[in-house]
C-alpha cells in the first residue's frame, strides 16, 4: 500500500489532526518558508505526535552537524534533503545518524531524476521545479518524466483530492501532501482526513 506523508505542520492542532488522520509520516520544515518551525516547536510537536507516525525533518543546504543534532535529540526520525546536497554530504549523514534519507529532486527534466537516482539516499522525492524555490510550491510537474527509477520514490508537488488517484497510478512508494490539505494557508482537518481515507481505500 502507498505510504502517506503529510507535510508542513506549524501549529499544535496540526499535530492533533495528523494523529487522527494517521498517515505514515509527518513533515517538519526547518527551512525558510511559511511552514518553517523552530527546533523547540519541533521538539514539542514530536512529543505530541503518535509514536507510530515518523517525524521527517525537511532541510535545505543545512550544516550536517545541525541535522545530526536533531536526530540525536530524537526530534526527527527521517531526514529529507531539499537543497544541493551531494554524495559526500549524504554519506556523512548516513555514517553519523543511520537514519533513512530522502533526497528531494526538483524535476526540471528526466536528467535531474537520473542524477538524483545515483546518490546514496534511501528514497527520492520528486517535486516540481520552480526557479529560486526549494519546494512547497503547490505545483505539479510533468509526471511523464517519471521513468525507470531504481530507488523507491515519494511523489510530491500539487497533490490534492482531485488528482490523488492519478498520482497513485504511478506506483510511488509514498505521496507527500502539503498545500493540498490546506485552506487559506492552514492545515484543514477535513481535507487531511479525506485524502488519507481516499488513499487508503482507493
Amino acid at each position: 500500500m502507498t505510504k502517506i506523508k503529510l507535510c508542513g505542520m506549524v501549529r499544535p492542532c496540526d499535530i492533533d489532526y495528523v494523529n487522527e488522520a494517521s498517515p505514515d509520516y509527518a513533515g517538519f520544515v526547518f527551512a525558510g518558508t511559511k511552514r518553517y518551525i523552530s527546533k523547540e516547536q519541533a521538539r514539542e510537536y514530536k512529543a505530541r505526535l503518535n509514536p507510530s507516525i515518523k517525524a521527517v525533518g525537511v532541510f535545505v543546504d543545512e550544516a550536517p552537524e545541525k541535522i545530526i543534532e536533531y536526530v540525536n535529540e530524537h526530534i526527527i526520525d527521517v531526514i529529507q534533503l531539499h537543497g544541493h546536497e551531494d554524495e559526500e554530504y549524504i554519506k556523512k549523514l548516513n555514517a553519523y545518524t543511520g537514519c533513512e534519507i530522502i533526497k528531494a529532486v526538483r524535476v526540471e527534466n528526466a536528467d535531474s531524476i537520473k542524477f538524483a537516482d545515483s546518490l546514496p539516499a534511501d528514497y527520492l522525492l520528486l517535486d516540481a521545479y520552480k526557479k529560486g524555490v526549494a519546494g512547497g510550491t503547490g505545483l505539479t510537474f510533468d509526471w511523464s518524466l517519471i521513468n525507470k527509477i531504481s530507488k523507491p520514490f515519494f511523489l510530491a508537488g500539487g497533490l490534492k483530492l482531485d488528482n490523488i488517484e492519478k498520482a497513485l497510478s504511478l506506483k510511488p512508494f509514498a505521496v507527500d501532501i502539503s498545500s493540498g490539505i490546506e485552506t487559506d494557508g492552514y492545515k484543514d482537518k477535513d481535507k487531511m482526513m479525506e485524502i488519507v481515507r481516499r488513499i487508503r481505500y482507493v
